[in-house]
């Protein structure tokens, strides 16, 4: 008899669907994955593009961005008091305005924060020049315009089909190497490549409706929630070494690789427990359905994936809805939060102390400055970018590129990923985001401290 072999999958889409998947994916990559000189040094486009906008618009941008945190934090405080029904039908504003106590409170210190600032009023700990004006008049203005930028063009990885094709590529790597379904190589890239925001808040939904277990949600959501290549660059550009950005971003690529190899193995995450959030149902396994190859099956999820877009409008009405997530949700926080470190950073010996442990491993590392990088070793767990403004004063450029990289590898920072982790259906509590944070800080400072003394 005659053993017949299975027939694999056709494909049943047309040359059109394709182009659909292709032509925004190929756009998409060109500006935020394709480096290029730009008055000689190295960048991407969609950097070149920030630094433009944010030449022109330099006068006013400190008053734009104090505008928007006024915005986020009235507009809260309305929908607080009168709850006005159009926002009960629209689950984006709701979201946006609707914010939970704490958060309300930290937008109301931005205000404040800002005000003085803006208006040179007040103590001078919260408006001078190492404070507030670091934060409004240095960072925030970057900000605005590369929220702005990301925001509106971001869609074009993650909304045509990039993601999934990329991640059924990968399914049989996630597993063995990372402990994950292949599914999640979705999430993965999509904080990678996109913003770590967007991984979190994809993990919580695939997490309640029941695709990742307690223990898959909470390792994608702390390892994998990475800062985007534009954030990348915003971090190498405060401490004034954009022209080494693709050793920086490989640097952190692997950095962050070694991290996501070697947490979910080890406590608090290994502990948590492989079972999904309705039920105690164990874990489920995940396989490439039969006949489909790797490829034609990432194939025909992209086009899937990009065939749900509906047009222009719909591309123009998700960048503008994440540019508005990020400047309503997230400037007021990086302000209040960022003025806050500072004050405690400048004012206070909080983060001498808490870098002190740090001190002797630099040192022993053979990093320069060593007593000025210690102190930008926690700093992180507050804000992201708050290691680089603290690493202003340093003269070794292989010391900034330190503080740079490590600021981007620890992922776990409360001005917004922490704050989107606490307050998602994720298991993790505050006690575990720290764990994570010292843990991810002591794996990964040995192999950027090696990349940076190969580099330099």
């Amino acid at each position: 008899m005659e053993i017949m072999k299975p027939q694999r999958a056709r494909l049943t889409f047309s040359t059109t669907d394709v182009l659909k998947f292709a032509i925004p994916s190929v756009i998409g990559i060109l500006l935020f994955m394709t480096p290029l000189m730009w008055k000689g040094q190295v960048t991407i486009p969609i950097a070149i593009l920030a630094k433009e906008l944010q030449a022109l618009l330099t006068n006013w941008l400190p008053q734009l961005t104090f505008f928007l945190i006024a915005v986020s934090f009235i507009g809260s405080v309305i929908v607080k008091l009168h709850k006005p029904a159009w926002l009960a039908r629209s689950s984006f504003w709701t979201s946006l305005f609707d914010v939970p106590p704490f958060w309300l409170i930290i937008r109301g210190l931005g205000v404040l924060f800002a005000l003085a600032t803006l208006f040179h009023i007040g103590p001078e700990w919260i408006q001078s020049e190492d404070t507030g004006q670091v934060l409004l008049f240095d960072l925030l203005p970057l900000l605005f315009v590369v929220f702005l930028l990301a925001g509106m063009l971001l869609p074009l990885l993650v909304n045509f089909g990039l993601l999934e094709f990329i991640g059924a590529l990968m399914i049989k790597v996630m597993r063995p190497l990372f402990t994950l379904p292949g599914r999640s190589s979705i999430d993965c890239l999509t904080s990678w490549l996109g913003d770590g925001t967007i991984g979190v808040l994809l993990t919580s939904k695939q997490y309640e409706t029941g695709y990742y277990t307690k223990r898959e949600a909470a390792v994608i959501g702390t390892t994998f929630s990475a800062v985007s290549i534009t954030f990348c660059f915003v971090v190498l550009a405060q401490v004034k070494l954009e022209h080494l950005f693709i050793p920086f971003y490989i640097t952190v690529s692997l950095a962050g690789l070694v991290a996501a190899i070697i947490m979910p193995r080890i406590p608090p995450l290994s502990r948590k427990r492989d079972t999904y959030y309705d039920s105690d149902r164990p874990a489920e396994k995940e396989a490439i359905p039969e006949n489909y190859t790797p490829w034609r099956w990432g194939l025909s999820q992209a086009v899937r994936k990009a065939k749900e877009n509906t047009g222009m409008r719909g591309f123009a009405s998700e960048g503008l809805k994440n540019i508005m997530d990020l400047w309503i949700g997230v400037v007021p926080v990086v302000m209040a939060i960022g003025t806050l470190a500072l004050i405690l950073a400048e004012y206070t010996p909080i983060f001498k102390w808490l870098g002190l442990p740090f001190l002797p491993l630099l040192e022993l590392m053979q990093v320069p400055e060593a007593q000025a990088a210690s102190q930008t070793m926690i700093v992180g767990f507050a804000d992201m970018f708050l290691p680089t403004v603290l690493a202003g004063p340093i003269e070794s450029e292989l010391t900034r590129f330190v503080i740079a990289a490590i600021s981007v590898t620890q992922l776990i920072y409360m001005s917004e990923v922490g704050g989107l982790l606490l307050g998602s259906k994720i298991p993790i509590s505050l006690k575990d985001l720290f764990i994570i944070f010292i843990k991810r800080t002591l794996i990964t400072l040995p192999v950027v401290v090696l990349a940076a003394h190969l580099i330099f």
